[in-house]
């Protein structure tokens, strides 16, 4: 049977200086494990207006079922405007308050995230009281939680993200986001041993940091494993740290080697930072085919 993941969260424009995509993390790993023909959904909210309905036909084109997206009378869609000046490293301002800030604990949702194979949910949306209360319902019944730790400044406190911690089985994250994490607990150590630190502090399954054009590191119950970055032309790096996720849970629901599934998740990243937007179109032969001098044995 198909996993089904569930992805909990923001929904949003990325407003660019030309033009707008949409975007949020959970939506763009929803997308994105659709592209690898995964059962994925998102449970999120909108706004009653133009760029809500805009965001409706978007998800639908993406397959991803709309029956979790709510969609709220009072408050805007929401929003973000990205600055884009370092390709490498997309910054954004991210308006408050906005619909997904008011997710609600509607009828059928507890039993929609407990019959889930994995429930995915980020930092971000925990900002707003509603949200995170809805979030800690789901995560008191969700059987396998994957934190995706997305630090956006000043939408996040330490409390709220060592809370969601807590709860993870498995946790991702960037090197930026593990030195401030470590920096939390006063050690100033390399990163295998802020790695080791966190997973043993929280008591994850696996912890992986990716380390943008250099790559990632794993670090599960069987070792640490690294995978260098490949080289590729950037478009935009919009999206690449979600695609790497869901490629990442994709080949961990196939059981494949940490090895190797570190190693796929790189390169569907660095695949989706050569092309622009959050969410291009692809498919694992796709990946395999762009990265066939690296993904030998796939």
């Amino acid at each position: 049977m198909t996993p089904t993941i569930t992805c909990f969260g923001e929904i949003l424009w990325d407003v660019l200086p030309t033009s707008k995509q949409p975007g949020g993390a959970p939506m763009n790993v929803a997308a994105d494990l659709r592209n690898f023909g995964l059962n994925a959904q998102l449970i999120s909210r909108v706004g009653s207006d133009d760029l809500g309905r805009e965001l409706l036909d978007f998800l639908a084109q993406k397959q991803i079922p709309l029956d979790l997206i709510q969609v709220g009378q009072t408050h805007l869609t929401g929003v973000a405007k990205a600055n884009i000046s370092d390709s490498n490293e997309v910054t954004y301002k991210i308006v408050q308050p906005v619909a997904w800030d008011y997710i609600q604990l509607v009828p059928g949702l507890l039993e929609t995230v407990r019959q889930s194979d994995l429930f995915v949910y980020g930092s971000l949306a925990a900002r707003s009281q509603q949200t995170h209360e809805t979030l800690l319902a789901l995560l008191a019944v969700a059987p396998r939680k994957v934190f995706d730790v997305n630090l956006r400044a000043p939408h996040y406190e330490r409390e709220t993200v060592e809370e969601l911690l807590h709860h993870a089985h498995i946790a991702k994250l960037n090197e930026h986001e593990l030195v401030e994490l470590s920096a939390w607990y006063g050690e100033e150590n390399d990163l295998h041993q802020a790695m080791h630190q966190l997973r043993d502090r929280y008591e994850l399954d696996m912890l992986c940091v990716t380390l943008g054009e250099n790559g990632a590191v794993l670090l599960d119950g069987t070792g640490l494993y690294s995978q260098v970055g490949f080289p590729i032309e950037v478009a935009d790096t919009i999206g690449s740290g979600d695609a790497f996720l869901a490629a990442f849970l994709y080949k961990t629901l196939q059981g494949e080697s940490p090895k190797e599934t570190l190693k796929f998740a790189c390169a569907t990243g660095a695949y989706v930072a050569t092309q622009s937007g959050a969410t291009p179109a692809f498919t694992e032969d796709i990946i395999e085919t762009t990265f066939d001098h690296v993904l030998p044995s796939l």
